[in-house]
């Protein structure tokens, strides 16, 4: 049986620091030395997913493809690896405590008493190793939290049992950490010497720090962290602020020899190297040929991270297009018929998010009509594209009051609606295939008529409106794959008017952009000329 290595990706001293950009780095970078990943984020919050949380708080939810809803760092390790990703690679507290406990409740336990050890610690093993895919050689998990959570605890003495389990030479323990400037030029390592004093106090010894720093870690810094932490200064490794996208990071990490440094500690098979991809990626981004100013009006603009893989998929259309985009980002509860055509003045095209609940609708429906009027490209992305349909039966349609049953559930034109089977169900998501109707903007997107994306919503398009919308020039430009459901639509005689109820940016890659993103970038180059 194939011998799998574990590295556990652990942060302290403060939360934010980057454990999901480094850990999705050092995936690529092993990727690139023809080694075999899997990846798998531990979030030790109570919740059972992350379906529930606010993105305000949050961030975004990330989908797979078997609708687990998960936290938004699976994104970052979908985009920057090949690792295949499922419910199996997202791990909670609340998942691990709710299958001890029904198992308790069917008595497979003997009647012994149920403890944290060794029962819940063996949950979290047995999962973690669940999460591997079979043929992988290097698993990879990143604990969530900072070192010194008590609620990381059991987390982190199931990954201190590995050391026993597999063997000290599978295991690998990958310390992310803070250099804080204090004063000007002054970086002080203690909070580093704490946090490892911390890890050590459990049981586990560091073998490679991450540094973030503002700066650069000089010889004499490494040296101390090195003496007071038991790290040999090679695997003390500065992770500085990346200047123009975090694809940098893989390369800058691969400059200050960790892949090495892992390949040796973990006594891997050394390999030819191969990073070409990624040099000419940055290099692209480095030097783009458009400069595009893209409007993200949507609920939740005020945290970045609550529409990450939409902002990274516009990216990489905009990587695919020798562009470099700038986000401007407008609170649709601020948009109002008076004050659009200012919030929108200068923009060369718009995009609008999903989302729950009603507020801010109304500003998004008065942005969807002046796109529509005024020829802006504009793309809807689940909420986005009901917002459309929305626009379309007041303002074309002339129904006056037509709303989503979601927002308001006495109008008189339900053109969006809870489906009958619908009812009750909390599962929102996963991949469904969906049917492109020729001559769409759609079919010149995906230049195919079958395709599968990922949902993550229970409303839909109302079809008992469908004929009227269509006789009134709206195009339906995909349906489910039997036919039965609408899954976009467009404007007619648009420069480019695209929405969507499933999510393009969960499966678009730097080096894969999704097709959609592509042709909305391209389309906003060719409108501005």
């Amino acid at each position: 049986m194939k011998t799998i290595k574990y590295i556990f990706v652990t942060g302290g001293v403060c939360s934010s620091l980057g454990k999901g950009i480094s850990s999705s780095s050092i995936g690529a970078l092993l990727e690139s030395r023809d080694f075999i990943i899997s990846m798998t984020k531990i979030d030790p919050y109570i919740n059972v997913d992350a379906g529930t949380m606010s993105p305000f708080q949050h961030g975004e939810v990330f989908v797979t493809d078997d609708g687990a809803e998960t936290d938004l760092d699976l994104g970052n390790y979908e985009r920057f690896t090949n690792a295949s990703l499922s419910k199996r690679n997202s791990i909670t507290t609340g998942q691990v405590y709710e299958e001890v406990i029904k198992r308790e409740r069917k008595g497979d336990y003997l009647g012994r008493c149920v403890q944290v050890i060794p029962h819940i610690t063996d949950e979290i093993k047995h999962r973690i190793k669940s999460s591997s895919e079979k043929d992988a050689d290097i698993s990879i998990i990143e604990i969530g939290g900072t070192v010194g959570d008590i609620e990381s605890i059991p987390f982190l003495e199931a990954a201190r049992q590995f050391i026993t389990d597999v063997g000290k030479d599978n295991v690998l323990f990958i310390h992310l950490t803070l250099i804080p400037m204090v004063k000007a030029d002054e970086f002080k390592t203690k909070p580093t010497q704490h946090s490892v004093q911390k890890l050590r106090e459990i049981g586990i010894q560091p073998d490679i720090l991450l540094c973030r720093i503002e700066g650069d870690m000089d010889m004499q810094m490494k040296k101390k962290i090195s003496l007071f932490t038991n790290v040999e200064e090679e695997a003390v490794i500065d992770a500085v602020n990346i200047k123009h996208s975090i694809y940098e990071v893989p390369l800058h990490f691969e400059d200050r020899n960790l892949t090495d440094v892992i390949i040796r500690k973990l006594k891997l098979k050394e390999s030819k190297k191969d990073l070409k991809i990624w040099r000419n990626l940055v290099e692209t981004i480095k030097n783009p040929k458009h400069h595009l100013k893209i409007g993200v009006i949507g609920k939740y603009i005020e945290l970045q991270d609550s529409y990450k893989s939409i902002y990274e998929a516009l990216n990489h259309g905009g990587i695919n297009n020798n562009a470099k985009l700038e986000f401007i980002r407008i609170q649709s509860e601020k948009v109002k018929d008076d004050n659009i055509a200012e919030l929108v003045k200068g923009l060369d095209g718009i995009l609008i998010p999903g989302g729950f609940g009603e507020r801010g609708i109304d500003g998004m429906v008065t942005a969807a009509r002046f796109a529509r009027e005024n020829k802006l490209p504009y793309l809807g992305l689940c909420l986005g594209m009901q917002i459309m349909v929305i626009e379309y039966a007041r303002n074309v349609l002339d129904f006056k009051d037509a709303n989503s049953t979601e927002f308001d559930t006495q109008t008189p034109y339900p053109v969006i609606s809870l489906l009958e089977e619908q009812e009750g169900v909390d599962k929102k998501g996963g991949a469904n295939d969906s049917i492109i109707m020729k001559n769409t903007r759609l079919f010149s997107a995906y230049k195919t008529e079958k395709i599968s994306e990922r949902h993550r919503h229970r409303y839909e398009f109302n079809n008992s409106y469908k004929k009227t919308f269509i006789d009134k020039g709206l195009v339906i430009a995909s349906t489910t794959d039997d036919g039965s459901l609408v899954e976009s639509v467009e404007w007619n005689n648009h420069p480019f008017g695209v929405g969507v109820q499933f999510h393009p940016e969960f499966k678009s890659k730097p080096f894969s952009p999704h097709p959609l993103f592509s042709e909305f970038i391209k389309m906003v180059i060719s409108s501005k000329k």
